[in-house]
């Protein structure tokens, strides 16, 4: 019998969800071949088999919330392990009792869990905010237990009942019951635990950060022509295109290196200033936004970051980012560009102090030597956390940003 359980997910990510079992109890499963996937804070993984053999047990169902290190199933070697999933349950203590005709009256008390029996980490956490006694609500889980989806369930319950006027408010976000007619055309689907932890965080830093945005525009016609002057040479020579990111964010570190203070983070009641440069760079993926990091960018080449930002993107897109590569950011940039947003204010990558938002490239008519010429131009925009970074600091690092692309030589002689 091989068991299989929760891998060490990275720092700080102590638990997962069960997304679903790609396989059921008493499928044949072969070594490596994936059984489970696990939903994090921060990504979606798989777990292998770790021999083969027939899957005898699954102890874990989907949408389970369980600690790294717990018990997921059984895998039992050889064909024969279909057959004995029946034989399992049956333990050794309750053979009398069955010999004793009384197998019958214990099988209720099965179904309770045991008065002491702990409650999943998610389970509480809901139950502390919203005030449901998760004592009260019916679990659908192992022996009984209350799982996550029954006090969502539950939560849903109390919010589409009245009130009392004595009753605090729940925490929890809920809305009025819709129509009828509109309900029959709503879709209602549970939220990835990604999504969940996008919109925490988030609304954290908003909650906790003195979040502030500054702008600024840059002339993007000397990144360009040397974009289209060397792109079919880069890609031959490095074996990936040559895009904006590596301009950007090389643009960046020397501004971090002149303003070190975007560069730092509030702990307590200190400053921690970084003398390294991780840069994350945001990449959108169907189950929503990460943040891989590129690290000790100062150290790095044009076409090192863009072989590394582009092997991010696709695993990304893929699911196959590991959580220690999401791990450690400084600074954070992220792109609304490609996807045609001319201006937005971006959000904080928590504990960060600062974040550049790219934008669409546009032309447009602009003053040059006295004259109106068309220019292809961005506009860049610095949110950044006041409490860490003053107003003359963030225009600051900004229009260093703006120097070194508009004459992308300074990148090269650091300057």
């Amino acid at each position: 019998m091989t068991e299989i359980r929760v891998p060490t997910l990275g720092e700080s990510v102590t638990e997962a969800t069960i997304g679903r079992w790609f396989k059921k109890a008493g499928d044949p499963v072969a070594v490596d071949e994936p059984l489970v996937e696990l939903e994090t804070d921060k990504v979606t993984i798989e777990v292998p088999a770790p021999s083969a053999g027939t899957l005898s047990e699954i102890i874990a169902a989907d949408g389970a919330t369980v600690a790294v290190g717990a018990l997921l199933g059984q895998i039992t070697e050889g064909a024969a392990g279909a057959a004995k999933p029946a034989a399992a349950p049956a333990k050794p203590a309750a053979a009398p009792a069955a010999a004793a005709g009384a197998a019958a009256a214990p099988a209720p008390a099965a179904k309770a869990p045991p008065a002491d029996a702990p409650l999943a980490p998610s389970v509480r956490k809901l139950s502390a905010e919203t005030g449901i006694d998760a004592s009260t609500v019916p679990g659908s889980g192992k022996d009984g237990r209350v799982t996550k989806g029954d006090m969502l369930a539950a939560i849903e319950r109390a919010a589409s009942a009245p009130t009392p006027v004595n009753q605090p408010a729940a925490a929890v976000q809920v809305r009025a019951l819709s129509p009828a007619d509109d309900a029959a055309r709503e879709e209602r689907v549970k939220m990835t635990r990604l999504r969940q932890t996008i919109a925490r965080r988030l609304k954290e830093v908003q909650n906790t950060a003195a979040m502030l945005t500054t702008f600024n525009e840059v002339d993007m016609t000397n990144v360009m022509a040397l974009r289209a002057h060397y792109k079919d040479a880069f890609e031959k020579k490095h074996g990936s295109k040559l895009g904006f990111m590596g301009f950007f964010t090389k643009a960046v570190v020397q501004a971090l290196k002149d303003i070190p203070a975007v560069n730092a983070e509030i702990d307590g009641t200190d400053l921690i200033y970084k003398n390294y440069y991780h840069i994350g760079v945001a990449v959108g993926t169907d189950k929503g936004l990460v943040v891989p990091v590129v690290r000790d960018c100062d150290h790095k080449s044009i076409a090192d970051i863009e072989k590394g930002i582009a092997d991010f993107g696709r695993r990304a897109r893929d699911g196959q980012l590991k959580i220690d590569e999401m791990q450690g950011g400084t600074f954070t940039i992220t792109n609304g560009g490609i996807y045609g947003s001319l201006m937005s204010t971006p959000i904080l990558n928590a504990p960060q102090s600062g974040i550049l938002g790219m934008h669409k490239i546009q032309e447009r008519p602009m003053v040059v030597g006295g004259k109106i010429e068309v220019r292809p131009m961005m506009y860049l925009a610095l949110s950044y956390d006041h409490r860490v970074i003053d107003g003359k600091e963030a225009v600051t690092f900004l229009v260093r940003v703006k120097e070194s692309l508009e004459d992308p030589a300074r990148l090269v002689l650091d300057l």
